[in-house]
């Protein structure tokens, strides 16, 4: 699996000093895996969050998928590293740039989706006990300032974690694990999605039918 030895902390540095020289194939897995890691970790985000609001006493289902993946974090986190990267040096702009940008993301998605859907909210922080200063219930402070700390955690851990696993991983074993993760997630993400155009119980109804609870 290794294809050979080289230090973390050397490939960390040279990505902050913009000197690491990645093959097309190794672009191309690394967001692959950022799609999906940044997916399940915003599944695991919003689950926690649900949980700790509802007093723990249901599970809760969140997004409309199988696995544990949102993709809206996904986006998030793709637009992260196109307005953060060549700030990456200044965690603090990462910081401000990257809220910004995801903030107006989260309101802008909230926004369409009530608008396209009649009314229809994936999210609402008029009803949350965090979401003071809340824009139509489509963003918040409290969930701008935990998009900023997450471009930090994105920019500074999981993309050069990324980016050391493409640099030394033999590329046959990196490219196959980066793109079965993918296409997993997004045959998931696609049949769902087909499901509820068609009016078919989708992975969200199954949820359901177990006792889990919609937040």
């Amino acid at each position: 699996m290794v294809k050979k030895k080289l230090p973390y902390r050397k490939v960390f540095q040279d990505y902050l000093n913009d000197k690491v020289k990645l093959k097309a194939y190794q672009k191309a897995g690394i967001l692959l895996l950022v799609v999906v890691i940044a997916g399940f970790a915003g599944w695991v985000w919003e689950f926690c969050l649900a949980e700790i609001s509802g007093g723990f006493r249901h599970l809760y289902v969140k997004g409309g998928n199988l696995l544990p993946w949102l993709n809206i974090y996904a986006y998030g986190a793709m637009l992260i590293i196109l307005v953060s990267y060549r700030l990456k040096r200044y965690p603090w702009a990462v910081f401000v740039v990257s809220a910004i940008a995801t903030g107006l993301l989260e309101w802008f998605a909230g926004w369409i989706v009530y608008t396209v859907g009649h009314g229809t909210r994936y999210w609402d922080y008029q009803k949350e006990i965090w979401g003071i200063g809340n824009i139509d219930g489509f963003v918040c402070p409290a969930s701008v300032m935990a998009f900023g700390l997450g471009a930090l955690l994105l920019m500074y851990w999981l993309l050069p974690k990324c980016i050391y696993l493409a640099k030394t991983m033999r590329k046959r074993t990196f490219m196959t694990l980066a793109v079965t993760l993918f296409v997993v997630v997004m045959v998931d993400d696609i049949t769902n999605l087909t499901l509820k155009n068609l009016d078919l119980p989708t992975a969200q109804d199954f949820y359901l039918s177990l006792g889990w609870k919609i937040k």
